[in-house]
């Protein structure tokens, strides 16, 4: 008998928000999660959908001594370039859609969390979510984060973050907005509070049609 799919939750914010926190706390809960950072990095790895395309773009200097692509020589291309960053997210979206729906087509949970910082962007991957969550942060916390958890300069994640469109504009097509400028005790009331809304109303749903989750 086909089981229907999911509840899937597309989930994206800006650079320094902490989307990877929220992602956490959601699989604590028992949401199953799909990272699109994660499968980019798949995507590009030697023997990668994606590899082999972005060598060519890119050249051979992007390299390292083992092959693999070196993200930190990449990323100083891409995000000095606009046009060149278009090319890259040309070739990796495709293949990080893909994976994606493999993933989520062999998962029995009755919720999955897609992460995706282009979600809104790309548009793909967006196809596969019944809501967006957003998490937005001030400022002031995207800096700290991106200066003491990354190790970036602060020029280094100011151009990240110019590198983005605005937040306010993944606001405007958010189902869920989740702020994350404050405590983590804040962040986590209002992730608890998403979960009774959105997870136990459709486990409740799944179970009047008889599906067993």
């Amino acid at each position: 008998m086909l089981v229907a799919r999911p509840k899937t939750i597309g989930l994206t914010g800006n650079i320094g928000t902490g989307k990877s926190t929220v992602l956490g706390y959601l699989a604590r809960r028992g949401a199953a999660v799909i990272d699109a950072d994660a499968l980019a990095h798949q995507a590009i790895a030697p023997g990668g959908p994606a590899y082999q395309a972005v060598v060519d773009l890119f050249g051979t200097d992007i390299l390292s001594p083992d092959g693999s692509i070196d993200r930190k020589a990449l990323g100083a291309i891409v995000f000095s370039d606009p046009s060149k960053l278009a090319q890259l997210e040309a070739i990796v979206h495709p293949a990080v859609f893909e994976l994606a729906q493999r993933t989520l087509n062999e998962t029995v949970a009755p919720l999955v969390v897609i992460e995706a910082i282009k979600l809104l962007e790309s548009g793909r991957l967006l196809k596969l979510c019944n809501e967006v969550w957003v998490v937005t942060a001030d400022e002031a916390s995207q800096l700290r984060r991106l200066m003491q958890g990354r190790g970036m300069s602060e020029a280094e994640a100011r151009q990240r973050m110019a590198a983005q469109s605005p937040q306010e504009e993944k606001v405007k097509r958010a189902t869920r907005v989740i702020d994350n400028s404050g405590s983590i005790e804040h962040l986590y009331e209002q992730l608890d509070r998403l979960w009774s809304e959105v997870v136990n109303s459709a486990v409740d749903l799944d179970a009047s049609k008889g599906r067993k989750v």
